[in-house]
């Protein structure tokens, strides 16, 4: 039974080994590179006045190309898993009627399944552990500096592309799309379905799930030149619009869940804060019109005023220590469905399956 299910694997296996292989050689060659060069760039900003603000940047967009196509290479992976290796398992056998011939020579149902989910879902998880190794060896140095871009290891898009929770992906996806391929008993059908299913769980777990996996945290903080990202006074009057910046106080790496502005009482209102700009410390200062910029120095005194006022920066975060316990937790998660996805299986092929 092992040898019959390897042959049937096998193709499948070596395109998955090649594709492997071509990731491997292309990370293998511009890896050393990449790490040498945010070194070399580290040490040289960090003698600078101006430290490291703009080499960061720099180097993530000169880089950003390569490192968006790596991150979906591993997003694709565990999906292309479950379409191709997972769906097909069950519904091929079924399509063909070979199913029939394999339970008429002493080889039980469970066996038959045990055997086909063992020995393709443990090449599934290792092509997927050998995979998320490597994407997460060679980004090192891109993560670091893509947080000044927006893109932090605990946010949504890289998550799912680091650590250990790829692995589980796979298995998920590949257990669901055997599943699917008994239910639906057609393999486009069934693919379809896999591919549905995953996406919808792949959608809901880092909105609706993953932000609650542990408590988040919330802050307030004054608002000031340092987490302000835009700032614009109108001349004749209005409110002032601010635009806060998306980043945790000394964590950049965090992934923050929501930012906003309250009042002295919490309650939150929006960008426009009701003060005047047409006098006091929050008018325009002269020269200076609509515009105002990001500069301390010429509204210190509106920043003063709005402490005075009690407006306050409120965000909530999830810190980016929690990167692996989320990672741990996460695996777990899908662990368990993939377990439960394979007792579906089984209880299907006994009660249902002919």
């Amino acid at each position: 039974m092992i040898w019959l299910t390897w042959r049937q694997l096998r193709a499948a296996a070596a395109m998955m080994a090649a594709a492997l292989a071509v990731l491997a050689a292309v990370l293998g060659l511009t890896g050393p590179g990449l790490a040498d060069d945010y070194s070399t760039g580290v040490a040289a900003c960090v003698a600078q006045n101006g430290g490291c603000a703009r080499f960061f940047p720099r180097f993530f967009h000169d880089n950003q190309a390569l490192f968006f196509a790596v991150t979906a290479a591993m997003l694709l992976l565990p999906a292309l898993v479950g379409l191709f290796w997972g769906a097909p398992l069950i519904t091929r056998e079924l399509e063909a009627g070979t199913h029939r011939l394999v339970w008429n020579q002493s080889i039980t149902r469970t066996r038959w399944l045990a055997v086909k989910l063992a020995l393709t879902g443990t090449a599934a998880m290792t092509a997927a552990g050998l995979g998320t190794l490597a994407v997460t060896w060679w980004s090192g140095p891109l993560d670091k500096s893509a947080n000044t871009s927006g893109f932090t290891r605990m946010g949504p898009l890289l998550f799912d592309a680091r650590g250990i929770v790829p692995i589980g992906y796979a298995a998920f996806a590949f257990v669901l799309g055997v599943f699917a391929g008994m239910l639906v008993r057609r393999t486009l059908p069934a693919m379809a379905v896999t591919l549905a299913a995953f996406a919808v769980l792949q959608t809901v777990m880092p909105l609706l799930v993953r932000p609650h996996l542990l408590p988040p945290i919330r802050t307030t903080s004054d608002i000031r030149a340092t987490n302000v990202e835009d700032l614009f006074m109108q001349r004749g009057g209005g409110p002032l619009h601010l635009v806060m910046k998306t980043q945790a106080p000394n964590d950049p790496g965090a992934w923050v869940l929501s930012t906003g502005i309250v009042d002295a009482s919490g309650r939150g209102i929006g960008d426009d804060i009701p003060v005047s700009t047409s006098s006091g410390p929050c008018a325009p200062p002269k020269g200076r019109p609509g515009q105002a910029g990001r500069g301390e120095d010429p509204f210190a005194a509106c920043f003063t005023e709005l402490k005075r006022l009690g407006y306050r920066q409120k965000l909530t975060y999830q810190p980016s220590d929690r990167f692996w316990p989320f990672q741990w937790i996460e695996t777990g998660i899908y662990a368990a469905l993939t377990l439960g996805l394979a007792g579906s299986s089984f209880w299907w092929l006994r009660r249902r399956l002919s």
